[in-house]
């Protein structure tokens, strides 16, 4: 996306974007944000801004049911997560919410004062600072900027205005002298007559104080008007105007009749700079009014990215990922999924004490909307009701999570009973409360709602409770609502096991330790352990036998039996926790081999390396065994030093293409790459004269017998052969495009037509950047394509293949490349590649 131009105005599409992220979000229909701590999470990351603007930002977040808004608060925070990784940085102090000023400096003649266009100024000019990162990122990060780009667009280019501001406003918010030539001027003025009126007055002071009369030899100001202390008994020596006296009536100030005029002039001066001050404050006032929109603008961008800035460091401190949002809540392929889920708040506290939050996994997916979750007083049941709805908000407010994975619906509301709604103001007992809660939450929820009800009906009769908690549970579940359940009915754990869509969960608790695990174990009902966590309490262990004794066999053997049961949950816990221990162990060995096998690959290389020396070293005697054959001593000479070049020159380019081709075959750099190997030639066609490996001659081609063999004429001599044979193209039978083109009467003039004939074949493009190549390249293939030249080289140098790879590509997708292929060795290899042009 490019800048928009200085003051212009933003296109259509960037402001529908960005409105999209500034305007406030549709909201739930209810969030029971109070009973969850929504309000608590948004406190804590809110901690994270240092400003207020970003600060109150955050604590005006809601929830919201616009997917599109959603996914687009949880990629900025991704992109500003993964700026921050890279060392990305902004400074975000002292910048305050700016509305009401601007809106002051709407009014015509209405004036800012000096402080308050501080202000305004400093959140223009970190907006215009944040521009200019957002146009040109880092590059480590340029590739994933889109939202960042798109929400930053809204800022105008602030140049023009920073410019009439700049150094007219002093930190402490008043007006430098340079604020404008008159100011300054009228300062000078004022000073030089402050020092004028002070010289007089120190005079005077010195003969004064010869005669008693002056208290002190010091000058002050009495109502910006400079005047002496005079001792009271003595002030009818000095003729002048009295502007005070002590406050122990023992000195009088007086302004001596000579200096009256030249504070009368001071006092002139020092209103003609407050004239001018307010001028400057208002042409300052009047150019803000003219872009108030404009700014305004700014600073809410300014604080959406310190909300930004804040979640990302929020999600890094708290481990959190963004959530996946899902079809909305009445779907069938709707999916509540939460792994290794924490509770911000709870992990705020407890880890703080040092202590270690246990997370918590929940999965209601396909025909599973409800869950009935069973188990000890104490044992984290309500925390779990709470995690997974704040969780929920957090998502819907475009938040990262406090998990390792989290997929939810869009919810249309969070609906809670949780707590004790009891009060004596309005008559309400704790049962009376809590079925008003429920009668209020049956009516407004949706198929599209998640719903939390804690210790369901659990302040009236067990039977009538039971049913009644068993007949909520089922209106909710044929509604098609997603809801949690807390409760003790051991009727309810029935309903979970033998009613479809409803699935049974317990939080653990350890039989030994008679000590809550906080662990939530899906698929199974739990033990309430009510008497084990009394005696756990510390309740009278009287009490506790006399309460095992009246306990029912039939209840003992269901208590039993789930003890069993979760013994042997944890027994499994156990063993995949030691199996997922060998699993890690197994993937260090197969680390530690793939290590030794590069070792054992290094070796090998080295090896060849020998080889191949051994093998140049014979080459070498051979070829000079050949030139002494030779009987003409001047020819033996010349052919010898030409030899020993060619074999130095060829030596030193095998060891580069050897080194780089083992370099990016062990860095991968060379994967994917269908040219990494020497190709064929690709593009032949009859009438092509081309040169044959074989025979070392050229040879015409004469008929294409099918994809890869040819028949070619050597001057009498018939042949076929294979593509392989061929060496390169030397001509085609066409002719260049300038000549068809003049051959049709056309006339075509190059920039030099000299040059047209000595079109260099190969370009050398070592050393420079991928853009600087390219366009190199370019015009390369522009000037041989005009030229009609069949066949170019493009020389890029081996090295980590970053160059040669990008080349390549671009060279495939060309208009005038057939073909695209890596030369043989003595051509360059890796380091070259051959382009076949389209004559």
């Amino acid at each position: 996306m490019t800048a928009p131009l200085p003051g212009a105005p933003l296109p259509l599409r960037a402001l529908v974007s960005c409105n999209m992220v500034l305007m406030p979000p549709q909201p739930l229909r209810h969030t029971s944000a109070r009973v969850l701590e929504f309000d608590t999470v948004r406190d804590l990351i809110a901690t994270y801004a240092v400003s207020p603007l970003g600060q109150a930002r955050i604590r005006a977040l809601t929830p919201s049911t616009d997917g599109l808004w959603i996914d687009n608060q949880q990629q900025l925070a991704a992109e500003i997560r993964e700026f921050r990784r890279r060392g990305g940085r902004f400074e975000f102090s002292g910048l305050l919410a700016i509305g009401r000023m601007v809106e002051k400096a709407r009014i015509q003649g209405s004036s800012l004062q000096p402080t308050e266009i501080r202000d305004v100024v400093l959140v223009i000019d970190r907006a215009a600072e944040w521009r200019e990162i957002a146009l040109r990122p880092p590059a480590a990060v340029e590739s994933d900027w889109a939202a960042v780009r798109t929400l930053s667009s809204a800022i105008i280019d602030f140049t023009n205005l920073l410019r009439s501001f700049r150094n007219k406003i002093l930190p402490e918010g008043t007006l430098d002298d340079r604020a404008s030539p008159e100011l300054a001027r009228i300062r000078r003025e004022v000073e030089k007559q402050r020092r004028l009126i002070q010289d007089s007055l120190r005079s005077y002071l010195h003969r004064l104080s010869e005669g008693g009369a002056a208290q002190d030899e010091v000058v002050t100001i009495r109502g910006e008007r400079f005047v002496i202390p005079i001792k009271a008994e003595q002030k009818r020596r000095v003729q002048g105007v009295v502007h005070g006296t002590s406050s122990s009536g023992q000195t009088v100030f007086i302004e001596p009749l000579e200096t009256i005029e030249q504070n009368n002039e001071l006092v002139r001066l020092l209103e003609e700079e407050q004239a001018e001050i307010h001028r400057i404050l208002l042409e300052m006032t009047r150019r803000i009014g003219e872009q108030a929109d404009a700014i305004v603008t700014a600073g809410e961008v300014l604080a959406e990215l310190e909300m930004q800035f804040a979640k990302a460091r929020f999600a890094d401190d708290y481990g959190c990922v963004a959530a996946v949002i899902s079809p909305a809540g009445g779907s069938a392929t709707s999916r509540l999924i939460l792994d290794q889920a924490r509770h911000p708040v709870l992990a705020r506290n407890v880890q703080a004490k040092g202590g270690r939050v246990v997370p918590i996994s929940v999965e209601l997916a396909g025909n599973a909307r409800e869950l009935i979750i069973t188990g000890p007083n104490t044992g984290g049941k309500t925390v779990v009701l709470k995690t997974v709805a704040l969780l929920a908000l957090m998502a819907q407010s475009g938040l990262p999570v406090t998990a390792n994975r989290a997929e939810f619906p869009i919810f249309d509301a969070v609906l809670a009973d949780i707590g004790d709604y009891q009060s004596i103001e309005q008559n309400l007992s704790t049962f009376s409360a809590h079925i008003g809660r429920i009668d209020w939450i049956s009516r407004e929820a949706t198929a599209e709602s998640l719903v939390l009800l804690d210790e369901l009906v659990s302040a009236t009769d067990p039977i009538e409770g039971a049913a009644l908690a068993v007949a909520i549970a089922d209106h909710f579940r044929t509604l098609g609502t997603m809801t949690l359940i807390s409760t003790h009915h051991t009727s309810l754990k029935v309903y979970g096991a033998s009613t479809p869509g409803v699935l049974n969960a317990a939080v653990g608790f350890d039989e030994t330790t008679l000590q809550p695990t906080y662990e939530l174990q899906i698929g199974v009902p739990g033990a309430s352990a009510g008497i084990n966590t009394a005696q756990r309490l510390g309740l009278n262990q009287a009490i506790i036998a006399l309460a095992r004794r009246r306990l029912s066999t039939e209840a003992q053997d269901v208590g039993t039996f789930l003890d069993r049961l979760h013994g042997q949950l944890r027994h499994t816990e156990r063993e995949r926790e030691r199996l997922e221990q060998e699993r890690e162990q197994l993937e260090r060995e197969r680390a530690r081999l793939q290590g030794e096998g590069a070792r054992e690959q290094r070796d090998k290389v080295r090896g060849m390396e020998k080889k191949l020396e051994s093998l140049f070293k014979d080459f070498e005697y051979q070829a000079r065994e050949a030139v002494r054959g030779i009987e003409e001593r001047a020819a033996a000479q010349k052919l010898s030093k030409n030899a020993e070049r060619r074999m130095a020159q060829l030596r030193r380019e095998f060891r580069e293409q050897f080194d780089a081709t083992v370099v990016a075959h062990v860095t991968g750099a060379d994967r994917g790459d269908p040219h990494a190997q020497p190709g064929l030639v690709r593009d032949v066609s009859e009438g092509d004269t081309v040169k044959l490996k074989s025979m070392g001659r050229a040879a015409s081609v004469k008929r294409r017998l099918d994809a890869d063999h040819f028949e070619v004429e050597i001057g009498s001599m018939k042949m076929k052969i294979t593509r392989a044979d061929i060496a390169q193209v030397l001509l085609r039978p066409s002719a260049s495009p300038v000549e068809a083109a003049r051959s049709r009467g056309i006339r075509v003039s190059l920039a030099s037509d000299a040059g047209e004939l000595n079109t260099p074949s190969e370009i050398n493009v070592i050393g420079h950047t991928v853009d600087e190549a390219t366009r190199r390249v370019e015009k390369f293939l522009d000037r041989a394509f005009l030229a009609g030249l069949p066949r170019v080289r493009v020389i890029h140098g081996s090295g980590m293949g970053i160059l040669r790879k990008a080349l390549r590509q671009y060279l495939q997708n060309h208009p005038h490349v057939a073909s695209v292929s890596q030369p043989a060795h003595n051509e360059g290899g890796a380091g070259a590649t051959v382009v076949e042009l389209r004559i």
